[in-house]
């Protein structure tokens, strides 16, 4: 519903009486005598007011403070102001279109340009209001749109990994921990205040999203190799170790989110989430910092995952001798800050794995 009120102020109520008098016909009128009555009228009904016909000259507050007080209320731009005034010196007019008035009217008033001056740009303001309004629908239609998108996509890329897991013989609880551990350790790592482990709540929400996908190479290995309960032969092992290129190739297939940052997350954490601090990794060999931030962080979780969880080739260990176990070296070599963060981080994630009900509620 469009606004209909018009705000009258002016100390003299014979020019009160006047510009009511153009306007009862068509709108609700609202008259102060003088600023600070103008200025609580705002307060209390600016929502509902479409101009503002002000006078400069009165007592108590003058027009220019009005007009610095609607400033300071965020009115400025959603109600008109006119300036109804004798003094037509250039200072006044400068000052009163820097304030943001709309048209200066000078005294003595004449009706119908009044009216027609003051209609045209409350019309304006009406129409401006209700884009704004359409454009405001169609922004929250497209949000939600957008956000329905992407439960979808979680939802898929969620299901597939989960597909995975069941080949290896594991339920979908391990990319969920997976998952909330790599939040943990990003969070943590945050809080050392390094820019480069500086990562916005969103980034941090789409690489541990994007974590979940880490074995999706998996995909083309064989179940008698990813399911055999005892030491790969060396000559498995590699075969088993081409997960990660595996991985990515199975990405290349969606060429139409190369540029999602979810995706770039996901496929660099494929391929590089077995690489080593110290170089001794795969594919790449990369060492230290050359790996990502992201994939150093799914490398220390998943490893942790599998040492503290049962395994078609072995049973879970305890935690403080998985720990033992990864801080000796003796699942490769990572980043000594991302151990120490883990161990930070250790109180929250001890009973992953051993109370699915609990882990599940923190996931």
């Amino acid at each position: 519903m469009e606004k209909k009120d018009i705000l009258i102020v002016d100390d003299m109520e014979i020019n009160r009486a006047i510009l009511t008098q153009i306007f009862e016909d068509r709108n609700r009128i609202l008259e102060a005598e003088n600023g600070l009555e103008a200025v609580k009228i705002l307060k209390e009904r600016g929502e509902n007011i479409a101009a503002v016909l002000l006078d400069i000259l009165m007592p108590v507050m003058d027009g220019f403070q009005v007009m610095e007080k609607m400033q300071k209320m965020g009115l400025r731009d959603k109600i008109p102001v006119f300036l109804i005034t004798a003094d037509s010196s250039e200072e006044s007019m400068r000052r009163g279109y820097d304030l943001g008035a709309m048209d200066i009217i000078e005294k003595p008033i004449v009706p119908y340009f009044v009216r027609r001056r003051v209609e045209s740009v409350m019309e304006l303001f009406a129409a401006r209001e209700r884009l704004s309004h359409v454009v405001e629908l169609q922004g929250q239609k497209l949000r939600r749109q957008e956000q329905e998108i992407m439960n979808l996509n979680d939802s898929i890329i969620e299901s597939l990994s989960t597909a995975i897991e069941f080949r290896s013989g594991e339920s979908g609880e391990h990319v969920k921990r997976i998952r909330y551990l790599t939040r943990l350790l990003l969070e943590e790592l945050n809080r050392t205040g390094k820019a480069e482990y500086a990562f916005s709540d969103r980034e941090i929400q789409q690489i541990a999203q994007a974590s979940i996908m880490h074995d999706v190479g998996k995909i083309a290995i064989s179940d008698l190799i990813l399911n055999k309960p005892g030491r790969l032969t060396p000559e498995e092992f590699e075969i088993m170790k081409t997960h990660t290129v595996m991985g990515c190739q199975v990405l290349e297939q969606i060429p139409q989110y190369k540029n999602n940052r979810l995706y770039q997350y996901a496929y660099d954490i494929c391929r590089h989430h077995h690489e080593r601090w110290d170089g001794k990794g795969y594919p790449d060999g990369l060492k230290g910092r050359e790996i990502t931030v992201w994939s150093q962080a799914v490398s220390v979780a998943d490893v942790f995952d599998a040492l503290t969880n049962k395994r078609v080739y072995k049973p879970a260990i305890p935690v403080p001798q998985a720990m033992e176990m990864i801080c000796t070296g003796q699942c490769g070599a990572f980043n000594p800050e991302l151990l120490e963060a883990r161990e930070r981080i250790l109180p929250r994630i001890e009973y992953i794995g051993h109370d699915e009900e609990k882990n599940e509620k923190n996931i």
